[in-house]
């Protein structure tokens, strides 16, 4: 089972999220710290699924730049979705934002032109197919990164501890 798009939520109102066989979702904050968060969350869903590292840098690479672009180019809220396909051996990755932003965030605007532009580059390079597509009142950028040589027990999900769930 997979979470779709997921509204931003108040510190009270976070809370884990559990470990699902094929993936689940948590809101982040609208700000620059989004990304690290999000590789870090990102990072201990790959190990209980015990992802390749190899395989597991791809992934946490597409969601930082994913997650980067959001915050730059989006507005609130911010939302990561993690699944997997234990046929294809697949990531599928989802960031849900409130649509194109008026203007670039801070960093966007206060960098030189030669900074910018390397994500989709990036994503381009790890991704096996990416895109986008607007739903009223926000944006869902994907991407999907294979990995087929994954060890066979990242099919099994055992039961461990929650996995993180975001603070504000």
């Amino acid at each position: 089972m997979t979470y779709a798009y997921a509204p931003a939520l108040s510190a009270s109102q976070a809370a884990p999220w559990p470990l699902l066989a094929s993936g689940s979702a948590w809101p982040l904050a609208h700000r620059p710290e989004a990304a690290g968060e999000a590789r870090k969350i990102t990072k201990e869903v790959l190990a209980r699924w015990e992802v390749a590292e190899e395989a597991a840098d791809s992934v946490l690479l597409t969601v930082s730049e994913l997650v980067t672009n959001a915050v730059e180019h989006a507005q609130p809220p911010l939302n990561l979705e993690l699944s997997r396909d234990p046929g294809t051996r697949r990531v599928h990755i989802e960031v849900s934002d409130g649509g194109p932003a008026a203007t670039d965030g801070d960093w966007a605007a206060g960098g030189t032109p030669d900074e910018h532009g390397r994500g989709l580059e990036i994503i381009d390079q790890l991704a096996s197919a990416h895109g986008d597509h607007q739903e009223p009142g926000h944006s869902i950028h994907w991407a999907d990164v294979n990995a087929r040589d994954w060890p066979d027990p990242w099919l099994v999900a055992t039961p461990k501890a929650p996995l993180p769930h975001t603070s504000r």
